[in-house]
């Protein structure tokens, strides 16, 4: 397979599609302040082209990413819709009417269950399934603080409902583990995971069908094995931005290195830029 076209600009491809499936993590902002250009491309491209569909393995509802936007700086005027990972296991766990569930993360992600009926639990002995948003604490904590407990889980065979795909993202430059890494965790183990989100494909039918009726898609992300392993699932084109999460494996920006590392994580984008710019 050849290597991907390298690019410095978005408009030199806008014309090819009627809509992007953006990331947003690691391409719109850092976890802590906007990347102005990326936000313009968006802008440019909906104005001139078609749909911004921003796609988020966040684990919460698209209200909880636009309060994030406001205070990061991200506009609110360069995307049609948000769709997440969070608000496709608040579904799910919708239809789990009575289930008691362990949630396994941070409390500032408890918009993903609020109002359902289900019931939270203290304790694992209590629950029927654990909900996994993350880490309690993800400045500090990896997949290795949680060997005991998620052996625990295993012992009494409790359903792993990951609401973060997601391995790792960049905060402030910083890298932190996400929900993926413990469900990879538990998995290695013998556990069962259900995954919302990026590189599964049922999240890609949310994204169609709130396409507005588009038919060729770009997917944009800097996640080898979230944003562009998804596009490759969904069989539609990606553009991957290489200074993101994977920024410190690009050791150099040729057609030669990126088809090296797409061979590594076993994903392929037909075109590759450092960085989302118009």
């Amino acid at each position: 397979m050849t290597g991907p076209t390298l690019l410095t600009n978005l408009s030199a491809i806008a014309g090819d599609y009627d809509a992007l499936v953006c990331d947003v993590w690691g391409v719109l902002h850092n976890g802590a302040t906007a990347f102005p250009a990326a936000c313009a491309a968006l802008k440019n491209f909906r104005d001139r082209h078609g749909r911004v569909i921003l796609l988020s393995n966040a684990p919460r509802p698209a209200s909880d990413i636009e309060g994030q936007f406001e205070r990061f700086g991200v506009p609110l005027d360069c995307y049609d819709t948000i769709v997440t990972s969070g608000a496709a296991a608040r579904e799910d766990l919708a239809r789990r009417h009575g289930t008691r569930m362990f949630h396994l993360g941070p409390d500032r992600d408890a918009n993903v269950y609020a109002g359902l009926p289900i019931t939270r639990v203290a304790t694992l002995d209590e629950a029927d399934v654990v909900l996994c948003s993350g880490p309690f604490d993800d400045e500090v904590e990896g997949p290795d603080d949680y060997t005991m407990m998620l052996g625990e889980m295993r012992l009494r065979e409790l359903i792993f409902l990951c609401a973060n795909p997601d391995y790792q993202v960049q905060r402030g430059g910083k890298l932190v583990y996400c929900a993926g890494a413990l469900a990879q965790a538990y998995e290695a183990i013998g556990g069962k995971v259900i995954y919302y989100g990026k590189p599964h494909l049922p999240i890609y039918d949310h994204v169609r069908a709130v396409a507005g009726g588009a038919r060729r898609f770009l997917a944009i992300g800097d996640g080898l094995k979230t944003d562009i392993k998804g596009a490759n699932v969904a069989k539609i084109d990606s553009l991957f931005i290489a200074d993101g999460v994977h920024g410190e494996d690009v050791r150099e920006f040729t057609e030669k290195h990126m088809s090296e590392l797409f061979d590594h994580y076993g994903a392929y984008a037909r075109y590759a830029a450092r960085a989302l710019v118009w």
